[in-house]
C-alpha cells in the first residue's frame, strides 16, 4: 500500500508553477511508467484540463530544457501563417526544391506546408524561418514564451540542437495555450496547423502531434513527441522526450507516448 501511494501520490507542484507559470492544483506522479523507457532516460507530461491536473513521469527530465528540435516545426508554421509569410490556402505556401539531395528521399521535391510537416521536411522551415526573418521571429517567440526565446544559433538552425531549449512541461503549457485560444495567432492558422499535425482520427478518438530528432557525431540522441489527444470531447495535452546514446528518435517518443495513453485508455 505504500508503495502505490508513492506511484500514485497526489502533491503540489510548485516547481512547475515557478518555471512555467502554469497554476494546476495537482499532479499524479507515475515512477510505474519507466517500463516504457527502457534504455532512455526520458519523461512523459499529460495535462488535463478537465481536472486541472498533470500526469508525470519524471519530474527532475520534464523540467530539463531542451532543442525542440522539429516540435518547432508547430510555432515555425504559425508565426509563417500570421506574418502573411504563408497563405492559409495550403496550394499557395508551395516552396521549390532547390535541388540539393538529402538522405530523405521524400525531402526531393517541392513541399507545401502540409507536406513539409507530414514528412518533417528541415530545408522547407528553414527557408520559412529566413522569410519570416530574426526581428519577426524574435518577436514572436518573446510574446508567447517559447522556452529560453534564444535564437542567437543562427535564423535557421536555432531549433536545431543549438541555443533555442524547452522544457517538456513548456511544451504542453504552450500547446494547452494554443488549444485555448491564448496565444497571438488567429483561428485560421491555428486551425490550418492543428489539422497538419493531425495523425489518426476514428472513432472518437484523435491523436494531434509533432516529433522531433536530434542528431550528434551520427548518432539519434534526442527524441520528442508533442501534441493532443481528443477522446470523446475532452482533451488531452502531452509532451514526451527521451535521450541516449543512440536510438533517441521521435518515432520513438511517439510511440511511447501512444502506449502510454493506451495504458490509460485515451487512445
Amino acid at each position: 500500500m505504500k508503495k502505490l501511494l508513492v506511484l500514485f501520490s497526489f502533491i503540489l507542484f510548485f516547481q512547475s508553477i515557478l518555471l512555467t507559470g502554469v497554476s494546476a492544483s495537482k499532479i499524479v506522479v507515475r515512477d510505474d511508467l519507466s517500463k516504457h523507457f527502457q534504455d532512455f532516460t526520458g519523461t512523459f507530461v499529460m495535462y488535463d484540463p478537465s481536472q486541472d491536473m498533470y500526469t508525470i513521469y519524471n519530474q527532475e527530465q520534464a523540467q530539463k530544457r531542451l532543442s525542440p528540435c522539429s516540435t518547432f516545426k508547430i510555432f515555425n508554421s504559425l508565426i509563417g501563417l500570421e506574418t502573411g509569410v504563408l497563405d492559409s490556402e495550403d496550394v499557395y505556401t508551395l516552396i521549390k526544391w532547390n535541388g540539393k539531395k538529402h538522405d530523405f528521399p521524400n525531402w526531393n521535391r517541392d513541399h507545401t506546408l502540409a507536406s513539409a510537416t507530414q514528412e518533417s521536411v528541415v530545408w522547407y522551415f528553414q527557408e520559412l524561418a529566413a522569410r519570416i526573418g530574426q526581428e519577426r521571429m524574435q518577436e514572436y517567440l518573446s510574446k508567447i514564451g517559447y522556452g529560453n526565446q534564444d535564437i542567437s544559433g543562427g535564423l535557421t538552425t536555432f531549433w536545431l540542437r543549438s541555443s533555442l531549449k524547452i522544457s517538456a512541461i513548456e511544451q504542453v503549457d504552450l500547446l494547452t495555450k494554443l488549444y485555448n485560444n491564448q496565444l497571438p495567432f488567429s483561428a485560421t492558422a491555428r486551425s490550418t496547423v492543428l489539422k497538419n499535425i493531425t495523425l489518426s482520427d476514428s472513432n472518437g478518438v484523435k491523436l494531434l502531434g509533432k516529433t522531433g530528432s536530434g542528431l550528434q557525431d551520427g548518432k539519434w540522441i534526442l527524441g520528442w513527441f508533442v501534441g493532443y489527444i481528443e477522446n470523446q470531447g475532452k482533451i488531452y495535452i502531452v509532451a514526451t522526450n527521451i535521450e541516449g546514446p543512440d536510438g533517441a528518435i521521435g518515432g520513438k517518443a511517439r510511440e511511447i507516448t501512444k502506449a502510454i495513453t493506451r495504458d490509460l485508455n485515451l487512445l
